[in-house]
């Protein structure tokens, strides 16, 4: 099928993919089998890197070039206390992308970029993109407030043009896409492509379990909440499980459970406690959190995965977009691309014969 030449973009250049789509790296969510059914529908998939151990991450690297040929990517964490030791592995193992919840310092962008990685850091903020920029990153993912998980106040449609004047680089758009309309409408505003989290989670490839997702596909677009009581940075999550419980509770209390999950975390995940209070040192410095609000973000990794991986609606937390109220159904990642892609090709056709 010959394609409306708009779905060829700097980004589908820059990243070797067929379609401008991008499924975003979801702690808990984007595992090797979802990123790779996104590489093989034509998008870039990557992996959420950010919630695994080192080992982790390098057997879900392993299980994606196993399943797919095509090019996907890894998201790191910059303050990761082995953040070193996990770009020599994304170095060695080929991968294409490596995209960043927190800006990665200028040293860290130049070895990715002399070693051929795309360096594509997500961005709350035009000041944000023109530091990222300025520093060497390939391109950035603009998330505005509608997202999901962490994000800011501006929305898509304030902050997506305000980016795209600001940089030269290549611009992404997050926060409120899920289908073809929304696709056409970023490019409008001079972005290259999008980028989709809870599209995304709610797909047939998605490792989420289905008791979880059914939660997703009843709630509207009025059933989220932007909070500050998970970690202590403001999160869109839906208004489900014990959120509302964890907003009304005494500050004392959140405490004594974020205590609780630090130390389930730890153990959990083999990380060491000198590692982790390392990470926290960088996140109360690069967000400039109280130390109670460090202790708070022990709270993010374990509700998390309390609802998305254990299935325990009632007890975690669900992060989601408010495009959460426009979603129906689960289909493939496949289905979902091409519907996209089919659905914006004749939306470009229609408009250039208006």
């Amino acid at each position: 099928m010959s394609l409306h030449p708009a779905l060829s973009t700097r980004v589908t250049e820059l990243f070797g993919v067929k379609y401008p789509v991008v499924q975003t790296g979801m702690g808990w969510v984007s595992n090797a089998g979802l990123t790779a059914a996104t590489a093989n529908a034509g998008g870039l998939g990557i992996i959420a890197g950010g919630a695994m151990s080192y080992e982790e991450l390098s057997d879900n690297i392993t299980k994606v070039q196993a399943l797919t040929e095509n090019p996907f990517g890894v998201n790191l964490r910059a303050d990761s206390a082995d953040i070193a030791k996990r770009i020599d592995l994304v170095i060695r193992a080929g991968v294409k992308v490596a995209s960043f919840a927190l800006a990665p310092k200028q040293d860290l962008i130049g070895r990715l970029k002399d070693a051929g990685v795309v360096v594509m850091p997500s961005i709350g903020a035009r000041r944000h993109a023109e530091k990222v920029a300025a520093w060497g990153a390939d391109a950035v993912l603009v998330q505005g407030g509608e997202g999901g998980g962490h994000t800011g106040n501006v929305p898509t449609s304030l902050l997506l043009p305000q980016v795209v004047d600001a940089v030269d680089i290549p611009v992404i758009a997050a926060g409120g896409y899920f289908d073809g309309r929304g696709l056409v409408s970023a490019l409008a505003y001079g972005a290259e492509g999008i980028a989709m989290g809870t599209r995304f989670l709610l797909t047939s490839d998605s490792p989420v379990a289905a008791n979880v997702k059914d939660v997703y596909l009843s709630k509207t677009v009025n059933d989220t909440v932007l909070t500050l009581q998970i970690d202590g940075v403001p999160q869109r999550v839906l208004r489900a499980g014990t959120i509302d419980q964890i907003e009304s509770s005494s500050g004392a209390r959140r405490m004594a459970r974020s205590v609780r999950n630090a130390v389930a975390f730890q153990k959990l995940s083999g990380t060491p406690w000198t590692h982790m209070m390392r990470e926290g040192l960088a996140m109360k410095k690069s967000h400039d959190l109280s130390w109670s609000q460090v202790v708070m973000a022990a709270n993010a990794p374990m509700l998390y995965r309390s609802a998305l991986v254990d299935g325990r609606t009632d007890l975690g937390v669900m992060a989601t977009g408010q495009v959460v109220g426009l979603i129906e159904d689960t289909p493939s990642c496949e289905e979902l691309i091409q519907r996209i892609i089919t659905e914006a090709d004749q939306v470009l056709n229609r408009l250039g014969k208006a």
